[in-house]
């Protein structure tokens, strides 16, 4: 699919924000934990959710499935399946299913596509094994091979500056065990809201998980169980974000539904703040966010709990005033794509401004932007990232493979459109 955008000088309107992908992940997975039916109401339907999804019917999860619900039933025994479960592009889905294996009798392979091969599991393997869990991965990347048979608990140490991702998986898995679970961080935990979020998921399950000191440790108590619940997903600020700054950077008025902004359960919630920070005027209610236009301000951003927001950070930041200076993003090297290099690539061809330091992003604002044939390299977050600079790019945009939006968001360039962008959809 190709998508042409053309310069847009005035959105307006309300739109209803999707829900949230992380929480449908987490969601998902602490369902088909449960001995019992849990929903799951307005989840996300998106590349990603659906493969945590399938990965999950594939151990024998009974899942039914329509537009405004998902009903997980998690009462039948679960069996390792006949062949490799394929997580396409979905880094969470991997990671999670991958714990989630080592509580399943028999021999189970899991596999991806594209990026998904390049992006490492290494430290969970290591501190599963630690767990008693016998698996393996090809030099550290998938694909993974579990020997399961259940999680034996015990003292595991990993890294927390890779991916929550792993620590959130533990957590899954390790109420399960057959003896209490003690999990140290041997480095400080980034994305730490990530790993608050899935403590809030199981607390809803009824699972204890003792957080000790400032996230350096988690105490798991063995022998749990999960029970049932229902859950009700938000709006997603990782997906708003996009929109949210496409209404800064052209002065416009524009309402977001479906975001909860007094429940700080998401960590891409940030973005308000930043903008504000920024000078853009910004009104929450219970369940809307609104932008009420402003001037963009170069200022300093601290990415280590936010790591998607940086590609639309590094956006604002070229329509900002002054330098804008983006720290902790060395992490984003090793996402969908290599974020830093892709997202400066293609914003420096329009005519951005941005040094790429070892750990930080360094914006020169106030350059004009022209329309160029954007390659978001297979990168939902770089596609989005591109399109709303597009919006104030002279000319037209053109970006390629722009499918590559269904892995979070899947109706984003119609929603764009909806609220008065100049988009043409092609393919």
């Amino acid at each position: 699919m190709i998508v042409i955008i053309e310069k847009t000088k005035d959105l307006g309107g309300c739109i209803k924000v999707p829900p949230s992908k992380s929480y449908t992940h987490r969601a998902i997975v602490a369902s088909a934990l449960t001995k019992g039916e849990s929903k799951i109401l307005e989840p996300l339907y998106s590349d990603d959710t659906v493969a945590t999804i399938n990965s999950c019917k594939s151990f024998g999860v009974k899942i039914r499935e329509n537009e405004k619900m998902l009903i997980v039933d998690g009462n039948c025994k679960l069996t390792a399946p006949n062949k490799p479960i394929n997580c396409k592009f979905s880094a969470t889905t991997i990671r999670f299913m991958t714990a989630f294996a080592g509580l399943v009798e028999g021999k189970t392979i899991l596999t991806g596509e594209g990026s998904l091969l390049r992006r490492p599991i290494y430290p969970l393997i290591d501190a599963l094994k630690m767990l008693g869990v016998n698996c393996e991965s090809a030099n550290g990347f998938p694909p993974v091979t579990i020997y399961g048979g259940g999680v034996v608990g015990g003292e595991s140490s990993i890294v927390g500056d890779i991916s929550s991702q792993f620590i959130s998986a533990l957590i899954f898995v390790c109420p399960l065990a057959k003896n209490d679970s003690l999990i140290k961080l041997k480095t400080p935990l980034e994305s730490k809201p990530y790993v608050e979020l899935t403590l809030e998921v199981v607390k809803m399950h009824g699972i204890n998980v003792k957080v000790l000191g400032n996230h350096e440790s988690y105490y798991i108590p063995s022998n749990q169980n999960y029970k049932p619940y229902t859950h009700k997903i938000f709006g997603d600020f990782s997906s708003a974000s996009f929109l949210i700054a496409a209404a800064a950077i052209t002065g416009s008025n524009v309402k977001f539904e479906n975001l909860y902004p007094l429940f700080k359960s998401q960590p891409d919630i940030e973005i308000i703040d930043t903008l504000k920070r920024m000078g853009i005027k910004i009104s929450c209610g219970e369940n809307y966010v609104e932008v009420l236009g402003g001037e963009l301000e170069g200022i300093e951003i601290d990415a280590k709990d936010t790591p998607d927001l940086v590609p639309i950070y590094t956006v604002l930041a070229c329509y900002a005033k002054g330098e804008t200076v983006i720290r902790n993003v060395k992490r984003l090297r090793i996402k969908e794509s290599d974020r830093l290099n892709t997202i400066s690539s293609e914003l420096s061809k329009m005519g951005a401004k941005i040094k790429v330091l070892e750990n930080s992003l360094i914006v020169k604002g106030g350059h004009k932007l022209r329309g160029v044939i954007i390659n978001p390299h297979g990168d939902h977050r770089i596609a989005m990232a591109c399109a709303v600079a597009a919006l104030g790019a002279e000319g037209e945009t053109v970006i390629l493979n722009s499918n590559c939006v269904r892995k979070s968001y899947p109706n984003f360039f119609k929603d764009l459109i909806s609220i008065g962008g100049k988009v043409k959809i092609k393919g």
